[in-house]
């Protein structure tokens, strides 16, 4: 896959401008806020199609019953805010409601990862992808860059007819997929090929793959990169291809590693070809305040982390 570094845009660009596209495009589709629309960017859908918009206030668990009332009606609503209110203060309201009926609610969970920065553990969102992931009839999709957040958005309509969680950030990374990607929900990307150790990623932690992968080939490593932006329905051939031709594996998120991307693979893996395996996640903690940039290297989600991990999985999988 063709990829370059254009500029630095933050994930909920490309989610609100998504959602703005589709509803150009659908009539059906409907956007609820919860007093933060313009933080999660879905003021670009509010001021395109004011009609449509409903302002549900602080009330997320609400918010989620008004979501499900209006998918039951024919709508096909998105209800966004701060993933850490999106995924896990309404559990209740989307176990029951939304996925028990298996609806066309359309999940916004902002602020994901670590590297929101100076809002905190409060409000830094790593606990999301294990509670959605479980849930069924949700897909759950964790897009890479501002580009592809755009292109996934969309995509939770025109190729999901249930419930869907997309995940992303706050802050500006590097955007650097291609507008012309074939995007394919349950379908991972394979972004560099390689033989020797294969690193899986979501998110923003694909960028620090790719950077991991290139600095790799410099000492004679060649890594693949695969994007994993659909966490459930998991791409379990990509995943078993990379596994039986480079015998060994390191993923890397922005989420704990307990229940993220990591257990999806391991899950993967364990019933069909086990493998050496490591890491990369936040390791059973909270964060806190500080800038992306300290956060990042704080908790070791830098492609300098990412190569350490790899030469721990090739020394595991030269000895076995």
């Amino acid at each position: 896959m063709n990829y370059q570094l254009r500029e630095m845009k933050p994930t909920r660009l490309g989610f609100g401008e998504g959602l703005k596209a589709l509803g150009d495009l659908h009539q059906e589709v409907v956007a609820l806020g919860a007093d933060i629309t313009g933080s999660v960017n879905v003021n670009l859908f509010k001021e395109a199609h004011p009609d449509r918009f409903f302002s549900i206030g602080i009330a997320e668990q609400n918010l989620m019953g008004v979501a499900a009332g209006l998918a039951l009606g024919g709508k096909i609503p998105f209800a966004a805010t701060y993933g850490v209110f999106s995924a896990m203060r309404t559990t209740d309201q989307i176990r029951i409601s939304v996925c028990y009926n298996n609806l066309a609610v359309k999940i916004g969970g902002a602020h994901a990862g670590i590297s929101v920065g100076s809002d905190g553990a409060t409000h830094q969102a790593l606990e999301d992808i294990a509670i959605m992931r479980v849930m069924p009839n949700m897909t759950v999709l964790s897009p890479c860059d501002a580009t592809q957040a755009k292109i996934a958005t969309m995509a939770s309509v025109e190729q999901v007819p249930g419930p869907a969680y997309i995940r992303f950030g706050r802050e500006s990374m590097p955007d650097f997929t291609s507008p012309k990607q074939e995007f394919k929900v349950g379908k991972g990307q394979l972004m560099r090929n390689g033989s020797d150790v294969t690193i899986i990623a979501t998110g923003h932690l694909v960028w620090e793959a790719m950077k991991a992968a290139e600095k790799l080939s410099k000492d004679g490593l060649d890594a693949r990169v695969v994007n994993i932006h659909t966490i459930k329905p998991i791409d379990r051939d990509i995943i078993l291809k990379a596994a039986r031709e480079t015998g060994a594996l390191v993923t890397a998120e922005e989420h704990q590693i307990n229940g993220g991307l990591g257990s999806a693979v391991a899950e993967v893996l364990v019933r069909q070809k086990p493998v050496p395996m490591e890491m990369i996640g936040m390791n059973d903690q909270f964060g806190e305040s500080g800038s992306p940039e300290e956060l990042m290297d704080k908790y070791g989600f830098r492609s300098e982390n990412i190569i350490s991990k790899i030469h721990k999985v090739l020394i595991r999988k030269n000895t076995k």
